[in-house]
């Protein structure tokens, strides 16, 4: 394993799009100079989105498109590509660039002008002008050629079409993510768990993302190797951010239990710094010569960004890691999830989700209090965690399962509620309503295979996963507002054709 320690970041800083215009050599030089102007002042109109956005010049032949497209795929800073026909570019210039962009692409459908002088409207205006039938024209091309993209449709000043344009930066930047994300199995998953199973080449494939195992003694060799003094230093962190029980705190009875965890954080951490993982999954069965089963070290990792999955389960890790990407900057969190017990009262239906320790504390702005409590599985020492109920307000809950043929996103949108007194259950919880209603909400994940760990984001919502789901090439179902258990049975069986066609023989 290498030795330089590269700290993970979960930051949409080092992305780029780029902005691409098309045109001809047909309208002559000042018209051309006229639309290489108004297109940088359309680039820089969306100069306050999360990823900065570069102008390219003016294209007028295949060949400059062709090369633009290679340059994109091959600069890994660049995520995406806008394409806006500021006049009429004939479509049959792209085909060769189109077929070659393997970046996802954006096609802006704007305009330079918000309201049309209409006194002033000549030949020459209509000639400058002609985005109306020049996208029309690249959206044919792109029909034609089955190209996956997303359409915006309005002017660079419109809000929300600078928030749609946002939405699939997020995607783009997750989907970069997933390419080049390594992941860490420490062990297998869950014995005879059926849905954390699936095919991590295909995976590598469809995601980039790279999933392979080390034994959890290689990982007890990282913590053995924690010097005391980062112990210390880390423990008084612990009491400076926490609301530490006093048995946890130096010099009291159970002091050792948290400085075996701080020095499970720091092994971990230097592990995955070292070998250069965004994500990681551990198993309560394979335990190995670990004290406790990691749980405050999992919290705090979830929360600096870094995907995780419990008892094996690679694909949620892959879509916290990816969640946490595309949630960057904004408030709020992203966790592991688990679909725990329900609360049936009728009409008043909640769900109480956990999971054994891992539920990461950037779900609360509220101060977490650290404790240790027995775990009752595992056959380790009594394990540290941080206690908390996640805030109230909109979150999304999605689920990665294999269905043998494909990957299949299950998304619902829910409203995190305030949870009753919960003095027993010392983990971190949320409790939410699901979108449309429990029974529906219930019947539809059941009806689509959808796993019972999630990835719950509160910094996302469902327009980012649709983008991220068709720049990925996976089926996505969503359960929301106006979701009825019939409609969302024929979507399934609708789907089960189409996405076996769309594979071809």
């Amino acid at each position: 394993m290498p030795s330089t320690r590269t700290p993970l970041t979960t930051s949409l800083d080092g992305y780029e799009v780029w902005f691409a215009t098309g045109s001809q050599l047909l309208y002559g030089e000042e018209t051309l100079r006229q639309v290489a102007e108004q297109s940088r002042e359309a680039a820089a109109g969306l100069s306050s989105l999360p990823v900065r956005v570069v102008w390219k010049p003016v294209l007028t032949d295949g060949e400059s498109i062709r090369r633009l497209a290679l340059e994109a795929n091959a600069d890994d800073r660049v995520i995406g590509v806008i394409a806006w026909m500021h006049t009429f570019s004939p479509a049959k210039m792209w085909i060769a660039g189109l077929d070659a962009l393997r970046k996802p692409l954006l096609h802006l459908h704007t305009q330079a002008n918000v309201e049309l002088p209409w006194s002033e409207i000549d030949f020459d205006f209509m000639n400058l002008n002609q985005a109306a039938h020049g996208d029309r024209e690249f959206g044919y091309i792109q029909t034609r050629l089955g190209v996956h993209r997303k359409t915006v449709v309005g002017h660079v000043s419109d809000p929300a079409v600078r928030a749609q344009i946002e939405q699939w930066q997020r995607a783009a930047a997750g989907a970069a993510a997933s390419r080049s994300l390594k992941l860490a199995r420490f062990g297998d998953n869950m014995r005879y768990v059926a849905v954390t199973e699936g095919d991590k080449t295909e995976a590598e494939l469809v995601f980039g993302v790279q999933v392979n195992t080390w034994g959890i003694n290689e990982l007890a060799d990282a913590v053995a190797r924690v010097s005391e003094s980062d112990v210390d230093a880390l423990v008084a962190e612990y009491v400076e951010l926490y609301d530490v029980a006093p048995e946890l705190l130096p010099g009291a009875e159970r002091a050792s239990s948290l400085r075996d965890g701080a020095a499970i954080e720091l092994g971990l951490r230097s592990f995955l710094e070292e070998g250069g993982f965004g994500a990681f999954t551990t198993s309560f069965e394979d335990l190995g010569a670990l004290k406790q089963l990691p749980g405050l070290a999992v919290q705090r990792l979830q929360a600096e960004g870094y995907g995780f999955g419990a008892e094996g389960d690679w694909k949620t890790a892959v879509l916290t890691r990816v969640a946490n990407v595309m949630g960057a900057g904004l408030p709020g969190g992203v966790s592991l999830m688990e679909d725990y017990t329900y609360d049936l009262v009728p009409g008043a239906e909640r769900i109480l989700g956990a999971h054994m320790l891992e539920v990461s504390p950037s779900l609360t702005t509220a101060k977490p209090r650290l404790e240790v409590h027995p775990l009752g599985i595992g056959g380790k020492d009594d394990p540290v965690r941080l206690v908390f109920t996640a805030d109230p307000g909109a979150a999304l809950v999605v689920s990665l399962a294999d269905m043998r043929d494909r990957f299949r996103l299950v998304a619902n949108t829910v409203e995190n509620v305030e949870a009753p007194d919960l003095p027993k259950l010392p983990v971190g919880r949320a409790v939410w309503k699901p979108a449309p209603d429990f029974q529906t909400s219930a019947g539809c994940w059941l009806a689509a295979g959808g796993a019972h760990h999630t990835a719950m984001t509160t910094q996302v919502g469902i327009e980012v996963f649709r983008d991220f789901a068709d720049i990925t090439g996976v089926e996505l179902v969503e359960i929301g507002e106006g979701t009825t258990v019939q409609g969302f049975h024929r979507e399934l069986q609708w789907n089960q054709a189409y996405y076996r066609l769309a594979r071809g023989l």
